[in-house]
């Protein structure tokens, strides 16, 4: 076995997982914020960024796969490891285990302690306050003045 190989397949593999984690669970988490009870915003959220999540890994494990068909040992070994890692990763870890797990927990899942709410900054990239803040009174329009 090569030795810096699963140095390079887990720095990779690891990278290539955070993108279909942040895609999946975003999603879900919008779901939830906008009022969805824990286990349909888990099916919701994984319906509408399983396609997003295929499709990734399919191109990946074929840009991988096609790397198979080198001659050099290392680049096949390497290019190997990364197309199983990613079918395995994507379809097992994030599309199988993850949801399940969500759904099991639950509302547990959202959960967050307080004191760490509190030092955490309120983004709300979800947009979870634009359904309840309310509408700025319309402006009247402004003359222009003449220059001159």
């Amino acid at each position: 076995m090569i030795s810096f190989l699963p140095v390079i397949l887990m720095a990779v593999l690891f990278g290539l997982a955070m993108d279909y984690e942040v895609f999946l669970v975003s999603r879900m988490r919008e779901e939830y914020v906008h009022g969805a009870a824990p286990r349909e915003a888990v099916v919701t959220g994984a319906r509408h960024a399983a396609r997003v999540v295929v499709a990734a890994a399919l191109i990946m494990f074929s840009v991988f796969a096609s790397f198979v068909t080198i001659e050099d040992v290392i680049v096949k070994a390497i290019a190997l490891g990364l197309a199983v890692g990613i079918l395995v990763d994507a379809f097992l870890v994030r599309m199988t285990l993850v949801p399940a797990v969500l759904a099991l927990l639950g509302r547990s899942a959202w959960w967050l302690p307080r004191w760490l709410d509190r030092a955490l900054p309120d983004l709300d990239v979800e947009g979870a306050r634009l359904g309840s803040a309310p509408t700025a009174p319309a402006r009247e329009p402004v003359a222009a003045s003449p220059v001159g």
